[in-house]
Order: C-alpha cells, then sequence, then structure tokens
C-alpha cells in the first residue's frame, strides 16, 4: 500500500511538469520575450525611417526637375523632363545591377570584391556588428534589412547623375546624356563610394563625410563640369566681342516650387542618413542644422546677389537656398546650429560669387549644378573639420583639415579625369552635342517630336 501511494505521488508531480512544461518556460523568461518585442519593434521603427526618409529623396527628383526646366528655355521643357525621369529609372536598374556591389560590397580598400551583382552577397541584415554575417559589412551598423539598406542609397546614386543634367542642359544628345548617367551609377559613384562610405581607404583616414557633400554632391558636380567643358556653351550665349548674353529661365514659378520640393526632400537626405531612429536626438540635431543652413544660404544669397548685381535676383536666391542645403549635408551632425547658419551663410555667398566666375571663364551651366553641388559640395566637406567638435551626435573625432583636403582631391581628381575620359570617348563614338538647327530651334521637337506648350506655340504665331 505504502508503494502504491508513492506511485500516485510520483505521477502527481512529474505528469504536470510534462504537461505544462512550455508554459513554466514562458514564464521562466518574460525578461527574454520582452527584449524580443523590444527589438522586433526597434527594427520596424528604424526600417519605416530609413524607407520614409528614402521616399522623401526620390520625391527630390520632382525638385529638381522642376527647378531645370524652370532655369531653362521653353524649347527644351519636354527633354528636361523626360531627362529627370528617365534618369532614376537607369539609375535603379545599374545602382542594382552592380553599383550597391561596387559601393558596399567587401574587399580591398579600394574596390569591392564581393557581393558585386544583383544584391546576390551573403547577408543576415538586420543583424549589426558582430552578430551580422554577409559580404557588406560595411553597412553592419545599421539594423535595418538589407532592402531598406539599398533603397536609401539607391537614391542617393540617382541624385548624383540627376545633378549633371542640368549642367549640360539644352545642348546634350538624349542617349548621349541616358549613357553617361549609367555609366556614372554603376561605376564611377560607387568606386569613389567605397573609399568613404564602402570602409575604404579615404574612411581609414578618418574623413568625414555624414551625408555626401563630397560622396553625392561633389561627384555629381565634378563629373556635370567635365560634361559642361566637353559640350561647350550654348549657342549665343558668349558673344565675339566678349559679353555675356544672359539665356533667361522661361518659368520661375516651375523653378522656386521645385526648390521648396527640394529642401523638403533634404529633410529625408540629411536626417535619413541615420539609418535608425535611435532616441530621436540625432535626427532632430540633423534637421536643424539642415534647416538653419539652408535658410542662411537663401538670405545670404539674397544681400550678395543684391550688392552685385544691384538686385536681389531670384535664380541667386533660390541657388543659395540649395548651397546651404549642399554645404551641411557632410556636416549636419557634426556642428552646432551656430555653426551651421555660418556655413549656410558662406555657401549663399559662394554660389553667387561662383556663377559669375564660371560665366567669366566662359563655362556655361543653364542651371549653376557645378556652383551648387561641386562649390560647395567642397566648402561643406571642409566645414566639418573647420565647425565640428566632439561629443556631437555624429559620435566620431573631429578630422583634420588635411584629412578632409585630402579625401577632396582624391574624390575629385579621380572622379573629374574618368568622367573627361568618358565624355570624350562618347563625343569621339558618336557625338554628344545636338546639331546646331536642333538646338535653335529645340531639342523638345528635335529629340522628342513633342512640345511642352503646343498651344501656346500656335497662339504666338497667329
Amino acid at each position: 500500500m505504502k508503494q502504491y501511494f508513492k506511485s500516485i505521488a510520483f505521477l502527481l508531480l512529474v505528469v504536470p511538469m510534462f504537461l505544462f512544461a512550455d508554459d513554466a518556460a514562458t514564464v521562466a523568461n518574460p525578461a527574454q520575450e520582452t527584449a524580443n518585442a523590444i527589438q522586433t519593434l526597434t527594427v520596424g521603427l528604424d526600417t519605416l525611417w530609413v524607407l520614409v526618409a528614402g521616399m522623401l529623396v526620390f520625391f527630390m527628383n520632382a525638385g529638381f526637375a522642376l527647378v531645370e526646366s524652370g532655369f531653362a528655355q521653353s524649347k527644351n521643357t519636354v527633354n528636361i523632363l523626360a531627362k529627370n525621369f528617365i534618369v532614376f529609372a537607369a539609375a535603379t536598374f545599374s545602382y542594382w545591377a552592380i553599383g550597391w556591389g561596387l559601393m558596399f560590397g567587401d574587399g580591398s580598400p579600394f574596390l569591392a570584391t564581393e557581393g558585386l551583382f544583383f544584391l546576390g552577397g551573403a547577408d543576415n541584415s538586420p543583424a549589426i556588428g558582430d552578430a551580422y554575417k554577409g559580404v557588406y559589412s560595411s553597412m553592419n551598423w545599421t539594423g535595418v534589412p538589407l532592402l531598406a539598406k539599398f533603397f536609401f542609397q539607391l537614391v542617393f546614386a540617382a541624385t548624383a547623375a540627376t545633378i549633371v543634367s542640368g549642367a549640360v542642359a539644352e545642348r546634350i544628345k538624349f542617349h548621349s546624356f541616358l549613357i553617361f548617367s549609367f555609366i556614372l551609377v554603376a561605376f564611377l559613384y560607387p568606386f569613389t563610394g567605397h573609399w568613404v562610405w564602402g570602409g575604404g581607404w579615404i574612411s581609414a583616414l578618418g574623413f568625414h563625410d555624414f551625408a555626401g557633400s563630397t560622396v553625392v554632391h561633389s561627384v555629381g558636380g565634378w563629373a556635370a563640369l567635365a560634361g559642361a567643358i566637353v559640350l561647350g556653351a550654348r549657342k549665343g550665349k558668349f558673344l565675339p566681342d566678349g559679353r555675356i548674353k544672359p539665356i533667361l529661365g522661361h518659368n520661375m514659378t516651375s523653378a522656386a516650387l521645385g526648390t521648396l520640393i527640394l529642401w523638403l526632400g533634404w529633410f529625408g537626405f540629411n536626417p535619413g542618413s541615420t539609418m535608425g531612429v535611435g532616441d530621436g536626438s540625432t535626427m532632430a540635431h540633423v534637421i536643424v542644422t539642415t534647416n538653419i543652413s539652408a535658410a542662411l544660404g537663401a538670405l545670404a544669397s539674397t544681400v550678395t546677389a543684391w550688392i552685385i548685381l544691384k538686385k536681389p535676383d531670384l535664380g541667386m536666391i533660390l541657388n543659395g537656398t540649395l548651397a546651404g542645403l549642399v554645404g551641411i549635408t557632410a556636416p549636419c551632425a557634426i556642428v552646432s546650429p551656430a555653426s551651421a547658419a555660418i556655413i549656410g551663410a558662406v555657401s549663399g555667398i559662394l554660389v553667387v560669387l561662383s556663377v559669375l566666375f564660371f560665366d567669366k571663364i566662359k563655362i556655361d551651366d543653364p542651371v549653376g549644378a557645378t556652383s551648387v553641388h561641386l562649390v560647395c559640395g567642397i566648402w561643406g566637406t571642409l566645414a566639418v573639420a573647420i565647425f565640428g567638435y566632439e561629443g556631437s551626435p555624429a559620435g566620431v573625432a573631429v578630422p583634420s583639415i588635411l584629412t578632409q583636403i585630402y579625401g577632396i582631391l582624391a574624390i575629385g581628381g579621380f572622379t573629374f579625369t574618368v568622367s573627361l575620359a568618358l565624355w570624350f570617348v562618347l563625343k569621339l563614338a558618336g557625338g554628344i552635342r545636338v546639331g546646331e538647327e536642333e538646338e535653335l530651334s529645340g531639342l523638345d521637337l528635335g529629340e522628342h517630336g513633342a512640345e511642352a506648350y503646343p498651344d501656346f506655340n500656335i497662339r504666338a504665331r497667329g
């Protein structure tokens, strides 16, 4: 009997342990469940922010299209809109096919050699740090899925190609621009991008460019400058007697609206480069410095144009705003709001002087793309060393001015030289400039067989 009761007692103790083992394990690890839930939520919020920021940057394509078409003559509107539209399509394919892999794939400090094609490399994102296992280790600091990383970097790459469009406007063949854009996004942009954001040799020197004053804007600016030089000026821009004939934009309403869209898009461009929400402080800091720099760029360019040109020229005001945005792109997370004001003001002054300088040396840039993106991109990169402070939201050591100069020269020298060679090859292969008759009558009809304002032309002729 005693043995019988022992057996019953044993069953009463053991059977419930098996029946409720899962519940016991759950109760025993509530902290782990909470941690997992928090981690999932964090990844979700970070991913949402990166994607929304990327969408804002994508919307900047509309801004670029409106600015460029507004600054150009009405007879070239369709051509400019077509270029700005197709460039993102070309950039999407070329960056997906090889650009991303060349920029962020593992390899040497000079060149990526792994995960090169179609996002095909091993990757276990959103794992970060030592937990990351894959071939895109330069991006293992951000805990978002691979495709979120790709999309955000794609819209940056497309921006570099869009910058070129403005400088070569109103005289370039459509197919030549398309070929150059494809090569720029597939090879040139990611090649130098690997040196900085891909964990390459310039990054190892301590060079800092938070959101792309050099990596994106100056690269686009150098390529644009090379194109403008090889193409030559628009017909009638520089007269035989040395005078400069202004070729006025046909729609400053469009240009102003486009600039406002770009200003909005920059609130994705710079803060989105945090690639995560965190506690929100870095995002807030970057948004404020970005906005202050844009505002001071607008104010400074207004005053500068008023002094030099005797009028507060709207085109200069718009470019001054964009100059302030480009100038703050590299240092936005490493400088104070007060420093951002100085950076923006200097950018606004520089862009006016630069536009006048390029006219003086007879380099024709219809929208001032080289002045905005190249000149102010260089200034913004230097400003990192001049105004950066230790303990900033960027969380990095302030680089020396020599380090920043070295990075600017290396990236600029490579991009300009290769771009110049590529433009010359395209010129020899089939020409890059439309014929004189087509240029005078407008690229809309010559290149696309359509006009932006056909009813206006009918009324004008009548």
